[in-house]
């Protein structure tokens, strides 16, 4: 077989000599991702594809059958995102699957404290019985949930409505607090619903591409390779205080102050405002607040810019002379730097307000352009039932609550009335004695929360912990009273909702091993346990549950009652919302919001929203000096690893052991050398670290990669008072 090439445009040649070593073709042998010489009677006699269970780029990979069982894949080449190419994490989905700490039976503690197996019954009663006497001793605000982006939407959509509905458990978040809140917040108030409004398209499209807070190199390496197809020859701005591949790539970088990006977007756009680089009639016919912002602006001149950012004055007025020119696309991008911060909201919507006033919004190439992280976090922000009332609606709004009563066939008395508590407020309760049973899905708390010796004394707290995951090794698993073996994509049936928010299929092409079953069919289980499963009758499948889902998007921003069933996503190759029933067409392949000017406010106009900057919760002193980075370490690493550890081709790709990033001029003061291990310390937990000089961060600034277990022993738990999305950026 002939090593898969990762396609480029024809003409890159001019690509190469800008960017570099990093638009080198990347040439993977087959036989590293499970597709090499095959014995006859692994061969594949069939094909089908699947929408990639990482990431939120969501690339559509082709998966070759061996009597309806997966044997390898390749990445589609005619799907619209990925165009066949694939990261490392994606040619190794199914290796991971493999992996011998699956979780196979159901755990139960016993008497003497260790895990033993149980039968599905005796899981489930148990489940059913100690929720219920915890629910019946401590009241209604005793057990919660905390899910996940990383399943089905159908089935995020079952576990939100089994945990209110049918069990009457009041709270419940997400792990997509951690990443994606601070921009759905931001959404709603500017936009006036949690609406990205790009497409893919815009990447290939834009003369200006803004990377905030971005190292997509890394985070998303697909929609890197997307930039590298851009024919306009794009100036590429990386504003990030390290010096990220990303960075290295761009045609400018501006290396701000950490935590320095709201002084610096207002101090830009007083550059624009005294430019006149405002886009009046824009601004008039569909915003509002504008003059109030403007005023605003008189307080942050160039000179404050400059010294409270770092930045030189050259390097601003460089930027503000770019975007200056009126006849460019501008698009502006973000990710975790600026959703994980204390005042991540205010940031995001200072982005926002740049492509409002200067009339980038829309157009092709143009766009405020948050970039989601886990695979299915649109769908967990949609439909979880968390936050918001499925559909993005209110459980405070009585009309909200009984047209979703009407469409699900359920008594109006089964909604809460109430808005679930966030996740911090979650762990809060728990450690206040408030929540005594907690259930969570698909998620890792234990190693990702922030400030994690705290989090893990408060699991300690809990009555009852039940955990439902892939593996039962992971840090969260080893903590419970209860492990529930779930199957794992690739082993089950549904959707997931990309960043650029397109609809696309998830297939079953092996079998979950052991006992482990769909999250789908625990979740039946356990309602049939509790006694609530009459309600759940019409969801019997996921295609079932997904019809329910269009009647339930029908007349919202995100509606999509215009798709007929899972082969019409098939064929058309994955959708984006909004597709209504009446004037959808499958032809249209991209499909941008705002294109009309209109917002999803009541008046039809975006918002101007700001705040004065706040100081950072903690700020570097005598006795701890440096400031603390965190990020992605590699493209071959996903979250807390609970996945990406288990491939052998993976691990290759990234040091075993955590190590930490520190410039020379800091080591040498330090009397450091590179391999030395290190004790890195904050005022909440201590770690030992693999040292590493490099001038990618700045002196007295350093980084270490989100994905080793031991860095949020580090961080600090602030949050944003708007999001309550976790500041883990810096401290």
């Amino acid at each position: 077989m002939k090593p898969a090439i990762i396609p480029r445009p024809a003409d890159n040649s001019l690509l190469r000599s800008r960017f570099g070593p990093l638009t080198r073709e990347l040439v993977l042998q087959p036989a590293d991702f499970g597709l090499g010489h095959l014995p006859d009677r692994l061969r594949p006699d069939a094909v089908t594809e699947s929408v990639c269970g990482f990431c939120s780029t969501g690339c559509s990979l082709r998966l070759h059958l061996r009597d309806g069982a997966a044997v390898g894949l390749t990445p589609d080449p005619l799907y619209p995102v990925n165009l066949g190419m694939a990261c490392p994490k994606g040619w190794e989905s199914l290796a991971v699957l493999d992996a011998p700490d699956r979780a196979t039976r159901p755990l139960l503690r016993d008497a003497s404290g260790r895990l033993r197996p149980v039968t599905w019954g005796a899981a489930t009663a148990a489940f059913a019985d100690r929720f219920r006497t915890i629910q019946r001793q401590h009241g209604p605000d005793s057990l919660a949930w905390l899910g996940t982006g990383q399943i089905v939407t159908e089935e995020l959509a079952l576990l939100g409505a089994v945990a209110k509905f049918g069990m009457g458990i009041r709270h419940g978040d997400g792990n997509t607090r951690q990443c994606m809140a601070t921009a759905v917040t931001a959404h709603k108030e500017s936009f006036g619903f949690d609406a990205p409004p790009y497409t893919y398209a815009d990447f290939e499209a834009s003369d200006i591409i803004v990377l905030v807070g971005s190292n997509l190199c890394i985070a998303h390496p697909i929609l890197w390779q997307r930039i590298l197809r851009n024919r306009r020859q794009p100036e590429i701005v990386v504003i990030d205080p390290r010096r990220t591949e990303t960075a290295m790539a761009a045609t400018r970088h501006l290396p701000l102050r950490p935590k320095s990006d709201l002084v610096f977007f207002y101090g830009l756009a007083r550059l624009l405002l005294d430019r006149g680089v405002v886009d009046r009639a824009y601004v008039e016919r569909h915003t509002r607040g504008f003059t109030e912002f403007a005023a605003f602006l008189a307080d942050f001149p160039l000179e404050r810019t400059v010294r409270e950012t770092g930045l030189g004055a050259a390097e601003l007025n460089g930027l503000a002379d770019l975007l200056a020119d009126r006849s460019k696309r501008v698009s502006f991008w973000w990710t975790m730097g600026v959703n994980q911060s204390y005042e991540g909201v205010r940031v995001a919507q200072a982005i926002i307000n740049l492509a409002l006033m200067t009339g980038n919004l829309g157009r092709p190439g143009t766009g405020a352009n948050s970039i989601t992280g886990q695979c299915n976090a649109m769908g967990s922000r949609l439909f979880s039932n968390t936050t918001n009332l499925l559909g993005g609606r209110e459980f405070t709004h009585p009309d909200d609550r009984a047209e979703v009563a009407r469409i699900l066939a359920l008594p109006e008395t089964l909604i809460p009335a109430d808005n679930s508590w966030p996740y911090d407020r979650i762990i809060e309760a728990v450690d206040a004695g408030i929540i005594k049973g907690l259930w969570i899905v698909a998620t890792n708390t234990a190693h990702s929360w922030i400030h994690q010796r705290h989090l893990r004394s408060v699991l300690g707290k809990l009555e009852f912990l039940v955990v439902q995951d892939m593996y039962h090794t992971t840090e969260t698993a080893a903590c419970a009273d209860l492990v529930l073996p779930a199957a794992g994509w690739g082993e089950k049936e549904g959707t997931f909702i990309n960043s650029e928010r397109r609809i696309g299929r998830t297939r079953k092409v092996r079998r979950a091993p052991g006992e482990a079953l769909a999250d789908f069919a625990i979740l039946h289980l356990l309602g049939e346990a509790w006694g609530c499963g009459e309600h759940f009758r019409r969801w019997s499948s996921p295609e079932a549950v997904f019809q329910l889902l269009k009647k339930l998007s029908a007349g919202r921003p995100c509606d999509f009652s215009g798709i007929r069933d899972y082969r019409h996503l098939e064929d058309a190759l994955g959708i984006q919302w909004p597709y209504p029933k009446f004037n959808a067409s499958s032809e249209e392949r991209e499909r941008r919001l705002f294109s009309d000017g209109r917002f999803f406010h009541q008046d039809g106009r975006a918002r101007f929203i700001f705040e004065l900057p706040r100081p950072a919760p903690e700020a570097p002193d005598r006795e701890y000096p440096f400031i603390l980075l965190t990020g992605r370490g590699t493209s071959a690493q996903w979250h807390t690893q609970s996945r990406t550890a288990k491939s052998a081709v993976l691990r290759k790709l990234y040091p075993e052991k955590i190590y930490i990033e520190v410039h020379p001029d800091d080591t040498r003061d330090l009397g450091m050398a590179a391999g030395d291990a290190v004790e890195v310390r904050s005022r909440r937990g201590a770690l030992v670290a693999t040292l590493h000089p490099t001038t990618t961060v700045q002196p007295g600034q350093v980084f270490l990669p989100m994905h080793y277990a031991e860095t949020n022993r580090l961080t600090h738990p602030s949050f944003d008072p708007y999001s309550r999305q976790p500041a883990y950026k810096s401290c």
